[in-house]
């Protein structure tokens, strides 16, 4: 068993004191000593130089540890030196870490070779190597939590900002702590070739959730192979087209478990339309019912009966809607964040990009919305899940007569530049046969709407038509 590592006595009272602020601690607060194994530090030292500052300490850059790490100021510094003469890729021994401190002016600093003799013998071989770096991480993380909590504990008395923009920049820091525990490493080609694989075999049996979550339309699908984790997804039109309406069935297809498909939790943030709103369109949609025949109250019973059975389908399924209509980027990212953590997110939808309130008001509202664009993106990449924004077009294309293109995206290139795939939505003029097209026996009650798919970093670009179905708000795969 590797050895119990816990301050020794000659170390407590040496805790550093994290002063920000007012200065009003209790004296218990004072003396207090942070979170720190000197036996651990030492260990894990002694390691490195046990093997000659290879393979140990290889293993510690991977892991992340920096020389901060490190609770002792004299530990600090050799790590630090270890860290130069790795770089040199020459082996490492006491003689030359002393040396190398020397030349810098720090041997008297650590207390001399005596200091470098005495760690080394600390230990004799280097098996217990990766639990001293798992001590030493623990206990970095709990001085930085402690620091943290402290800050912020100060300047909430002093909080002159925004409460939102204060509250989301606390909340990061405790996130960024939280990301330090894990660790990146690169994979054998192995796994990732049993993970294609995997995807490759799901694919051909006809699994939709090989290529991610899908929107449930077929030609869309067969040119994207669903919203991927990690993308940003833009789907822009001109008012009135039907962004949300299609945004909308993308989260029903998403939360709902059709043919089998397991259903994914998907975020809905709507900044234009109540969550009440959403919910009825979601219902009437869904049911395939009217919402003007509810309105006008001459709904049938079996409009009431598939009413009934679609609010029992959507009661289970796991669809979050924020309607918070004055919202930054930076409460959405703290909300998605809070709720992904409790319960894991499939896909985020932002319904739009253009009424997200920008975070400082003294800036130009195109950099603004470079600076929501850059916010969403990092969004979908920190919860590692597809985002789909709704963004507005200009007026350029219906002026000029013709498609709309990404140039046309309102106010600023920046999304264009973020975005994974733009998707746009048209409504093609119609021809003179064309304006008697009727379902149900209500005269362009069904209109042919064009998705140009306009970006898509790994994936053809295209048009597809898809069929709109006006009185129940609702999209569907166009027949021809």
């Amino acid at each position: 068993m590797p050895p119990d590592f816990s301050p020794s006595d000659e170390d407590r009272g040496k805790g550093t004191s994290f002063r920000r602020g007012r200065k009003s601690r209790s004296a218990d607060e004072d003396v207090r000593v942070q979170p720190h194994s000197i036996e651990a530090e030492e260990g894990l030292i002694a390691a490195c130089l046990i093997d000659g500052g290879r393979e140990v300490l290889t293993e510690c850059i991977e892991a992340k540890i920096a020389p901060d790490y490190f609770y002792k100021d004299t530990h600090k510094i050799i790590y630090k030196a270890l860290l130069d003469l790795y770089e040199t890729g020459d082996p490492v021994d006491e003689i030359l870490l002393f040396e190398h401190l020397r030349k810098n002016g720090q041997d008297e600093e650590i207390g001399g070779i005596s200091t470098i003799y005495a760690i080394q013998d600390r230990i004799e071989t280097t098996v217990h190597a990766r639990y001293f770096a798992k001590i030493v991480h623990e206990k970095y993380l709990l001085r930085r939590m402690i620091r943290t909590s402290r800050e912020a504990i100060e300047a909430c008395y002093d909080q002159q900002e925004d409460i939102s923009t204060f509250i989301e920049k606390i909340e990061q820091e405790i996130f960024e702590i939280s990301r330090d525990r894990v660790t990146d490493a690169a994979k054998p080609l192995r796994e990732s070739l049993d993970e294609a694989v995997t995807d490759i075999h799901a694919l051909l049996n006809g699994r939709e959730e090989a290529g991610g979550v899908m929107s449930g339309f077929r030609d869309l699908d067969g040119m994207t192979y669903g919203f991927h984790p990690g993308q940003m997804i833009v789907l822009a039109a001109r008012p009135s087209v039907g962004k949300t309406s299609l945004a909308m069935n993308f989260a029903e297809h998403a939360i709902l478990p059709d043919g089998g498909r397991t259903p994914a939790g998907v975020l809905v943030f709507s900044l234009e339309m109540t969550a009440a709103q959403l919910a009825m369109r979601l219902i009437c949609s869904r049911a395939r019912v009217d919402m003007k025949r509810i309105r006008d109250r001459v709904i049938s019973k079996q409009d009431s009966a598939d009413i009934a059975q679609s609010v029992k389908e959507l009661k289970t399924a796991p669809l979050w809607i924020d309607d918070g209509s004055n919202s930054t980027i930076l409460d959405i990212r703290a909300k998605a964040r809070r709720l992904h953590s409790k319960s894991p997110l499939g896909l985020v939808v932002i319904d739009y990009l253009q009424l997200i309130r920008g975070t400082d008001s003294r800036v130009q509202r195109e950099q603004q919305i470079a600076d929501i664009s850059r916010g969403v993106k990092g969004l979908a990449k920190e919860l590692n899940v597809p985002v789909v924004v709704l963004s507005q077009l200009n007026r350029e294309s219906e002026k000029e007569n013709r498609d709309p293109r990404l140039s046309d995206l309102r106010e600023s290139g920046s999304i264009e530049q973020d975005a994974d795939m733009v998707f746009m939505l048209h409504r093609p003029k119609k021809r003179d046969d064309d304006e008697g097209v009727q379902e149900g026996g209500l005269p362009g009650d069904v209109e042919h709407i064009k998705l140009i798919i306009a970006k898509q970093r790994n994936g053809p670009v295209g048009d597809i038509d898809l069929t709109f179905v006006r009185r129940y708000t609702r999209y569907e795969n166009f027949h021809r």
